[in-house]
């Protein structure tokens, strides 16, 4: 058994909801949390030394009652090796199924991969071209655009989606596809407001959260953890309804900001010095008191296990909305849920991107694109909908929004399960 294994966290989280749900059969929940296929395929290439490298890779299909298969290619090498990442990306593929249930949209959850890290590895841009070339001959009896539609990931961009999506027309007679994958660039058929998915789907969320327990956004304080791409937009997003930033961090560090900041100013500082640390007006804190600063709004957008216990005792805000995947650890779950604080799971907080992706494959599959506030427009209707009816849930088993939104999500999958049946 794999050391910390994400795919028994993810059964648990299945389980979790089912006894929410008062679902009782054994088979049923292991319908649920089982990936349909998990393939693992070696792939060879030559190397620009001329040797021959094996590089091993994976996709997991795990539920597709709701629609196709959908989820991210990620080229990365987890500390526990290639059969960690084979758990990781079952994991994955099973949250992947009910992040899209959770948003209402027409797909279920894969995910895939590759046991190689780019950024830390020598490979060339040949070399890491043939790779993705020969992943995608490797899986694309599997994927197609109502099969299975992948999307960028950690560390692969449009580029690798791009190079996948014509490998897979060219192996199936040279039939334009470009509903087959999704992360393009806007020049092969990518979608308006895809830059911005995720922040802006947090940003709705927490504008709903706002709303549900009376919180005025004009004035209302936001800490971001983390200065990538979607904390950055979350707090551009929360600024436009009126809120302020008053702490941010990179990986170099944390500042507190007293009297506010814009997040332009702050992203301009940081392109200028390489981190937020020293930006103007501001004070350096650790990552502790930046999380446990007095204000309405916490953005963990970061990385994952960042609100353990300790941390969760000492809160002092109103809202978590969680734009990172898995920011807040199981056991401060239930003290959080205590203090009153509302918290927007990463499943439901971070689904702007999958929501984007969904569109594109729409807009791909119908050969006309909207413009970017339809696309915004559309996302909205889908992330508010999702909110509210995980808040409704919540409420009805007064359970924490962790536990409401899989709850519904798993509930969802079944309801399509039961109109399929079992068949052959």
């Amino acid at each position: 058994m794999v050391k910390n294994d994400p795919f028994v966290n993810a059964t648990k989280q299945v389980n979790d909801a089912c006894d929410l749900l008062g679902i009782k059969d054994q088979g049923l929940r292991e319908y649920l949390a089982m990936p349909n296929r998990v393939l693992r395929v070696k792939i060879p290439v030559k190397m620009d030394n001329g040797k021959i490298r094996i590089f091993t890779g994976f996709r997991s299909q795990h539920n597709n009652d709701r629609g196709p298969y959908k989820g991210g290619i990620r080229y990365f090498n987890p500390e526990g090796g290639v059969e960690y990442m084979e758990r990781e990306v079952m994991a994955l593929s099973s949250w992947m199924t009910w992040k899209c249930a959770i948003v209402d949209i027409p797909l279920g959850g894969g995910k895939g991969g590759i046991y190689v890290n780019p950024k830390t590895e020598k490979i060339s841009e040949g070399e890491l071209e043939r790779l993705t070339r020969g992943f995608a001959f490797k899986i694309f009896e599997v994927i197609g655009p109502g099969k299975d539609i992948p999307a960028p990931d950690v560390y692969t961009t449009g580029k690798e989606m791009t190079q996948i999506m014509d490998t897979y027309s060219k192996l199936t007679g040279n039939i334009s596809s470009p509903g087959v994958i999704t992360g393009k660039p806007l020049s092969m058929g990518g979608s308006l407001a895809r830059n911005v998915a995720t922040g802006l789907g947090a940003a709705y969320c927490v504008r709903e959260a706002a709303k549900a327990i009376k919180l005025n956004l004009k004035g209302a304080k936001v800490v971001l953890q983390g200065f990538g791409n979607a904390s950055t937009f979350a707090g551009e997003y929360l600024e436009k309804m009126g809120a302020k930033i008053i702490g941010v961090s990179d990986s170099k560090g944390s500042i507190s900001i007293p009297g506010s900041a814009k997040v332009s100013k702050i992203i301009e500082y940081k392109q200028k010095h390489g981190s937020v640390v020293g930006f103007p007006g501001s004070k350096k804190i650790t990552t502790e008191e930046l999380l446990t600063t007095k204000c309405d709004i916490l953005v963990p957008g970061a990385l994952e296990n960042q609100i353990n216990a300790k941390i969760a005792k000492n809160l002092k805000c109103k809202i978590v909305a969680e734009a990172a995947n898995g920011p807040t650890l199981p056991e401060a779950d239930p003290i959080i849920y205590q203090k009153k604080i509302l918290v927007i799971p990463d499943i439901l907080a971070n689904s702007g991107g999958v929501c984007i992706s969904y569109l594109e494959w729409v807009q791909n599959n119908m050969g006309y694109y909207w413009t970017f506030d339809e696309v915004a427009n559309k996302m909205e209707q889908n992330i508010t909908k999702g909110f509210k009816d995980a808040y409704e849930m919540s409420k009805k088993h007064k359970v924490d929004m962790r536990k409401a939104t899989m709850a519904l999500a798993v509930e969802r999958v079944v309801e399509a399960f039961n109109q399929k049946g079992i068949w052959p």
